[in-house]
C-alpha cells in the first residue's frame, strides 16, 4: 500500500440509548456490590424506614432491594428508567445535594446490563411494575403491591458477558455486598435493615439484621455501631463532636489500645453519605501518629457535616470521592478534635486488655468433670482486707528476688479509691502491681515513665517554642515562586519550631536557623520536604511529628528503666501523675501501659465465683 494515500477521516456517530447506558453502567455498577449500594441509597432518599437487601450466588443470579419508602406511580416508572431523569434536584444547582442520589444513572444502567424489574406502589395510587432486560423495555403492567417499591435485578451483566470475567468468587461478592449494607446501615440508624442470602432459595439465610434505633444522634448511632462492628468497639470508643468554620465533626473514635493490623474499622461519612477519601483517612492517621505505631490502624465511625455548598461530591460516578472548597479545614478539624478527645481520655485504656490478659492466663479446658461445691465466707469489707493484707505479708519479701510487697498504710487504703489504685508490689522489676477498688492493675513501669516523659518534653516545646540553632552561614534553597510563596506563608508557624526562613529574591528561600534537637540535619532536603508537604496538604505537619519523634526518644532514654526497684512512694508517684496526664493510657509506641483484672473475672479464673 502506498504510504502517501490518505488516511479515511473518521466519522463522528452518535452513539444509541443502549450503548450509553451500557458505558455509564461501566462507571457506575462496577461490581454486585455497587447496584446494591445504589439500589439502598435510592431506598433511603425515598423516605424508607425498613429496607431488606437479598442475594443470590454473591449477587451475581439476584440482587433484590424492597423498602417502604414513598413508591413511585405507573407514571413514573418509565421516567425513572430514563438517563438523568431523577427527583432528587432540578438541575439548576449541582451543589445543593442533600440526597444520595442525584445522577439519576443508576437504574437505566442496570437495565442495560442486567434483567431488571421494578414494581412500587404510591400513596394514594395503584401498584404497578415495569420490567427492562438488556435496554429493552417492556409496557407498564398492574401488580400486587401494599406500600413502598421492590426492585430486582437478575442475571448482571448477562448483556455485557466480558463483565462477568472480572468478578471475583461468590464469597468474595457476597462479602462485599455485606460492607456496603453495613456502611449504610451506619449512616442510617434509624432504618431498619435487613441482608438475607437466597442461594438455596426460600426465605434463605440471615446474613445481618440491625432494628431501628431510636434516640438522639449519639444514642443511636452508639446502638447501631454496636451492632455493626461490635459492643467492644463503643465499649473503648470516645464520643466526638466538634465545629469549625461550618462544618461539624460527630461520631466515635477508639481508643489507641483498641488498634488493628489493618484500616478495617475505619469509617468515614459526609453529609451522611459513606466517602473513601484519602485525603480525610490521612487526617484521620495523622490524629494517631503521636499514640500509634505506623504498623497499627485506629477505628473510627466519623461523619462530617457542613453546608452542601462546601463540598462538592460530584467529582466522581461512584460519589465516593468528594472536593472540599478548603480541605485544610476539614483536615485540621479531624486532626485537632480527635487530639482533643483522646488527651481528654487522660489515662484510659481499653477494656479488652484485661479479658486477653485472663483469657493468656486460662489453661486448656480439662475434661468434663462434676464441679466441687464452693464454700465462700461472706466477703470482709475493704478496710479489713486491707489490714489483712499488711498482717499476712511475709517479712523481708521485699529482699527477694520475684519482687515486693508494701505495707498498706492509711494513704494507700485511701489511693485504693483513685482509678489506678494504691502500690502493692513490684515484680520482675518492671511491673507495678495496684489494688483498686474493683481489681488490680498492673502497670509497666518504663511505659508509663516514657509517656509522662514524653508528655512534659512537648509541654516544654510548646511553651517556650522549640530552640533553634543558628548557621554560621545561610543555606540557600532554589524553590519554584509557588513553593517558595507557601513556605514563606507558614514562615511564622515554622519558627515555633526551630526552623528561620527568609526570602532571598525569586524562588529561592534563606535557611539561617535550624531546629537545635534535631542536630546536623540536611536544610535543603527539610525545605523541599516541607515544601511538598505544604502542596499536598496544606500543614507542616512532617518537621512537627520529626521534632515529636526526636522527643519521643528522649523520653525513652530517660524514663525508668527495666530492673530497676521502685519505692512505694516512688510507684503511687508514678500512678498519681499517670491520672493527670493525658494519652497515659498508652506509650509513645501504640501499647498499652496498664491493665485491669477486675475481682470477678480474677475469682472466675480460680474457680471462687
Amino acid at each position: 500500500m502506498n504510504s502517501q494515500t490518505p488516511k479515511m477521516r473518521p466519522v463522528i456517530r452518535q452513539l444509541d440509548e443502549a450503548a450509553i447506558n451500557r458505558i455509564a453502567a461501566g462507571e457506575v455498577v462496577e461490581r454486585p456490590a455497587s447496584a446494591v449500594k445504589e439500589l439502598v441509597e435510592n431506598a433511603l432518599d425515598a423516605g424508607a424506614r425498613r429496607v431488606e437487601v437479598a442475594y443470590a450466588q454473591g449477587g451475581k443470579a439476584l440482587i433484590r432491594v424492597a423498602d417502604d419508602g414513598c413508591g413511585m406511580t405507573a407514571e413514573d416508572l418509565p421516567l425513572a428508567l430514563s438517563r438523568h431523569a431523577t427527583s432528587k434536584i432540578d438541575g439548576s444547582d449541582l451543589l445543593d445535594i442533600h440526597t444520595f442520589g442525584f445522577r439519576g444513572e443508576a437504574l437505566p444502567s442496570l437495565g442495560a446490563v442486567g434483567r431488571l424489574s421494578i414494581t412500587s406502589r404510591a400513596a394514594g395510587a395503584e401498584a404497578a411494575q415495569l420490567r427492562v432486560a438488556g435496554g429493552r423495555m417492556e409496557p407498564v403492567r398492574p401488580a400486587a403491591l401494599s406500600r413502598g417499591t421492590v426492585v430486582e435485578l437478575r442475571d448482571l451483566f448477562f448483556a455485557t458477558p466480558a463483565r462477568l470475567k472480572f468478578l471475583r468468587s461468590d464469597r468474595a461478592e457476597a462479602m462485599a455486598i455485606g460492607d456496603v449494607v453495613r456502611r449504610l446501615a451506619m449512616a442510617a440508624p434509624g432504618v431498619a435493615f435487613t441482608l438475607r442470602d437466597v442461594t438455596e432459595g426460600g426465605e434463605g439465610r440471615l446474613v445481618f439484621r440491625a432494628d431501628a434505633e431510636t434516640g438522639d444522634l449519639f444514642g443511636a448511632l452508639r446502638g447501631r455501631l454496636a451492632r455493626v462492628i461490635g459492643a467492644d468497639f463503643t465499649d473503648n470508643a470516645l464520643p466526638i463532636d466538634a465545629t469549625r468554620d461550618g462544618l461539624r465533626l460527630s461520631g466515635y473514635a477508639a481508643l489507641p489500645t483498641w488498634s488493628r493490623g489493618a484500616a478495617v474499622t475505619q469509617f468515614l461519612f459526609v453529609n451522611g453519605r459513606p466517602v473513601l477519601d484519602r485525603m480525610l483517612f490521612g487526617a484521620l492517621r495523622a490524629a494517631y501518629a503521636d499514640v500509634l505505631s505506623r504498623d497499627r490502624h485506629p477505628g473510627a465511625v466519623l461523619f462530617l457535616d457542613c453546608d452542601p455548598h462546601l463540598v462538592d461530591v460530584n467529582v466522581h460516578p461512584a460519589k465516593s470521592e468528594v472536593r472540599f472548597r478548603d480541605p485544610g479545614a476539614a483536615r485540621g478539624l479531624i486532626v485537632s478534635a480527635l487530639r482533643h478527645a483522646l488527651a481528654e481520655a487522660g489515662h484510659r485504656a481499653s477494656t479488652t486488655l484485661g479479658a486477653a490478659a485472663l483469657e493468656a492466663m486460662r489453661a486448656a479446658p480439662a475434661a468434663p468433670a462434676a464441679a466441687p461445691r464452693v464454700y465462700q465466707m461472706d466477703r470482709p469489707g475493704g478496710a479489713t482486707l486491707a489490714r489483712a493484707a499488711a498482717f499476712q505479708a511475709p517479712m523481708g519479701f521485699a529482699d527477694g528476688p520475684a519482687g515486693r510487697v508494701e505495707p498498706v498504710s492509711d494513704e494507700s487504703a485511701e489511693a485504693i479509691r483513685r482509678p489506678l489504685g494504691a502500690a502493692r508490689a513490684q515484680v520482675h522489676e518492671t511491673y507495678i502491681i495496684a489494688q483498686t477498688e474493683t481489681g488490680m492493675v498492673i502497670v509497666d513501669a518504663h511505659a508509663a515513665h516514657e509517656r509522662l516523659v514524653y508528655e512534659r518534653l512537648k509541654r516544654q516545646a510548646e511553651a517556650g517554642g522549640v530552640a533553634a540553632q543558628a548557621l554560621l552561614i545561610p543555606d540557600i534553597v532554589e524553590l519554584g515562586a509557588d513553593e517558595a510563596a507557601r513556605l514563606l506563608e507558614a514562615a511564622p508557624e515554622l519558627a515555633r519550631l526551630g526552623l528561620g526562613l527568609e526570602p532571598f529574591g525569586g524562588g529561592a528561600v534563606a535557611v539561617r536557623e535550624t531546629p537545635a534537637i534535631l542536630g546536623q540535619v540536611n536544610a535543603a532536603a527539610l525545605v523541599r520536604d516541607l515544601a511538598d508537604e505544604l502542596a499536598a496538604q496544606g500543614s507542616i505537619a512532617g518537621l512537627q511529628a520529626r521534632i515529636e519523634a526526636i522527643l519521643s526518644r528522649m523520653a525513652c532514654h530517660g524514663s525508668v528503666r527495666s530492673g530497676r526497684q521502685m519505692r512505694a512512694d516512688e510507684m503511687n508517684a508514678l500512678l498519681r501523675e499517670m491520672e493527670a496526664t493525658p494519652l497515659s493510657g498508652q506509650c509513645n509506641h501504640g501499647r498499652p501501659t496498664w491493665v485491669e483484672l477486675r475481682l470477678a473475672d480474677i475469682e472466675r479464673l480460680f474457680g471462687r465465683a
